[in-house]
């Protein structure tokens, strides 16, 4: 027995006004809030359900509508919005929280030595290409072949940045050194995405006009979608970064800091996760997420097929940018 969605009520419409930076740092902070990283996996699939049920016009008795946008706040953080497929774990933007300040924390914290420095931005890399591939835009498939050559790629940048900067630094002032991590991960950053995403910008991403209707694909338009996702995340990883370090410069002169050595680590990871809980939704919330493209800015070749068919009816174009 099912019941027809409550009149007037969209559940793809955005709850925020997506074109304003406070609205899109509302709905970031709904999708990306790592509380999701613990709900079990049957109650995720009983949010895709609701959620596929409303599109249909359908749900289950009785349903609120707190519970259908609780729904698909599980769906957004869970599924791919391209394809609907379910998410792993780790590459979900609402696990960037707890995994991004393990990561960070230790980057911070050990960067002395050049093996520490290998280790930890290896698995930074390994890391951040999980969180690319899952992030990508679906339509693009993506061969192993290249998944790995991308993986090597962007983590021979973070390497070649850290070590030659760890080795760089070490006659230079102390809060130096401590930013050699983020300068490994931006330049990795540079690398990383783009390679993973590189599918995207040799054959284009699926454009369309504003109802949603397919006019073709663009390369410049994933290269745009990919330059703000590089922004982006060099955005997210910055404030904790390069501010950290000064915080902890500062306190590790102090008697008591020396004391309790051991707790520095733990510390920075803390202090890391206050800076991202922030900072996530803030870099994804940069840019929208459904990204537009001026009709002058096209392909040639696509902009006057799209002359043709449609005269000047489509000034823009739109397409889903990734994360």
């Amino acid at each position: 027995e099912m019941a027809t969605v409550p009149l007037g009520f969209n559940i793809d419409a955005p709850r925020w006004d997506q074109s304003t930076f406070l609205g899109r740092l509302k709905h970031f902070l709904n999708i990306t809030d790592p509380r999701t990283v613990l709900v079990p996996e049957e109650e995720l699939d009983r949010a895709k359900a609701l959620v596929e049920g409303c599109r249909a016009g359908l749900v289950p008795p009785g349903s609120s509508q707190e519970q259908l946008l609780y729904a698909k706040k599980l769906y957004d953080s869970a599924f791919h919005p391209d394809s609907g497929e379910k998410m792993n774990l780790i590459g979900r933007m609402s696990f960037q929280v707890p995994g991004g300040m393990a990561l960070t924390g230790c980057m911070l914290q050990f960067y002395r030595t050049v093996p520490a420095v290998v280790f930890w931005q290896w698995v930074n890399q390994s890391f951040n290409a999980i969180v690319n591939y899952t992030n990508r835009n679906a339509a693009s498939p993506i061969s192993l072949r290249q998944i790995g050559v991308a993986y090597i790629t962007a983590t021979g940048t973070a390497l070649a940045t850290a070590v030659g900067l760890n080795l760089y630094t070490k006659r230079a002032p102390p809060l130096l050194a401590r930013w050699v991590p983020f300068a490994a991960v931006a330049a990795a950053n540079c690398v990383n995405i783009p390679m993973m995403r590189q599918q995207e910008i040799i054959n284009g991403v699926t454009v369309t006009d504003r109802d949603n209707n397919e006019l073709g694909c663009s390369r410049r338009a994933a290269v745009k979608g990919i330059t703000q996702v590089v922004v982006s995340r060099i955005t997210m990883a910055a404030p904790g970064m390069i501010i950290l370090p000064i915080m902890m410069e500062r306190l590790e002169k102090f008697p008591f800091m020396k004391r309790i050595r051991v707790l520095h680590g733990p510390l920075q990871v803390l202090l890391c996760g206050g800076f991202l809980l922030f900072m996530v939704p803030a870099a994804c919330a940069l840019f929208p997420q459904r990204c537009s493209l001026a009709l002058a800015d096209l392909e040639p070749e696509l902009r006057d097929s799209i002359v043709a068919k449609h005269r000047d009816k489509v000034p823009y174009v739109y397409f889903n940018k990734g994360l």
